[in-house]
């Protein structure tokens, strides 16, 4: 059996997208040719692949994914979002915790306009909100 390479998804020539055209049967050898789609998550690059099988690994706890890859909550967040829209995927809405993390928000930011607590305590609360 030969050895298999990951597939393909970007012409080394112009950086267009590859479209696979010939599948073969590691059996008989019998092959077909056409134009077929291409799975969407061998269209991640390797780091969006890692992110991916370390999110599964933590169960879709991005808590998880900060310890595994020694990144931030934020960071963590971004590469899940920019996964998302690699995959053609958007994010599911959250109206309900938005609205309470904006709701929050506002209540910080009053208390800091009308002096009831410091900069420095409403750039804490802030962060806490996540």
């Amino acid at each position: 059996m030969k050895k298999a390479y990951p597939q393909p998804t970007r012409c080394p020539v112009c950086n267009g997208r590859l479209q696979v055209s010939e599948l073969t049967c590691e059996e008989c050898g019998t092959s077909l040719q056409g134009h077929f789609q291409s799975c969407r998550f061998c269209q991640l690059d390797a780091e969006q692949m890692r992110f991916l099988e370390v999110f599964l690994r933590a169960r879709g706890m991005l808590v998880g994914v900060e310890r595994e890859l020694g990144i931030s909550y934020p960071t963590a967040r971004n590469k899940l979002d920019a996964l998302l829209l690699a995959l053609g995927l958007a994010p599911m809405p959250q109206p309900l915790e938005n609205e309470q993390i904006a709701h929050q928000q506002r209540e910080i930011l009053d208390m800091l306009e009308q002096g009831q607590i410091t900069a420095e305590e409403a750039a804490r609360k802030l962060r806490a909100l996540r």
